[in-house]
């Protein structure tokens, strides 16, 4: 990741500081709102998670408020590879997505055909997104070739799906690896960075 420049730390926190004293003007914040609410995943990720559970969430993605039409459906629901096919049922006829995670989520750490295994898994399942976590473990290493090429291969297997890349931001310790660690994902691929 040579040729990155260095984030401006102070800089950075700056700038945040400063943009969150900023009052939003109640037009704008109603825009805002509606479409934090469409760009959403709504998402389960538990061990108990059901069939009904995932119907359930999928009622509530396509109708986030129930008796109030003026709210519109989040983007996608997102669960696990095995609740693919339960999501896809409940959300037939509607605009909401099918995201799936994948790659040996939330560590990342497994090795790369189970990932790739697991992704067209998904996909044939019907997921149309695909959230993959990258191997912090490799990345804070300095083993970048590595994540790289995960990312290579995991976006080659979603086919259509589009492939979210989660970063795990809180995990990579610096601004600095978190801008190399976007920029990395991006160039391998991604068709969004998360976290």
């Amino acid at each position: 990741m040579r040729g990155v420049r260095s984030v401006d730390e102070v800089g950075a926190e700056e700038r945040a500081a400063s943009l969150a004293k900023r009052s939003i003007k109640k037009s704008s914040k109603l825009w805002a709102l509606d479409l934090a609410i469409r760009c959403m995943d709504l998402t389960t990720l538990e061990g108990s998670d059901t069939p009904g559970k995932v119907a359930a969430l999928c009622a509530k993605g396509i109708r986030p408020k129930p008796g109030d039409a003026t709210i519109p459906s989040v983007a996608a629901i997102c669960i696990y590879p095995a609740r693919v096919a339960d999501a896809k049922l409940h959300l037939r006829g509607s605009s909401v997505r099918v995201a799936s995670v994948a790659t040996a989520f939330p560590s990342g750490q497994s090795f790369t055909s189970v990932k790739v295994a697991e992704v067209k898994d998904a996909v044939a399942a019907g997921a149309d997104e695909v959230d993959m976590v990258i191997d912090r473990g490799a990345y804070l290493s300095g083993d970048h070739e590595k994540v790289y090429e995960e990312i290579v291969a995991v976006k080659e297997a979603c086919g259509p799906a589009h492939l979210k890349v989660i970063l795990e931001t809180g995990e990579l310790g610096t601004y600095d690896n978190v801008r190399r660690a976007s920029i990395l994902a991006m160039a391998a691929g991604a068709d969004f960075i998360k976290t």
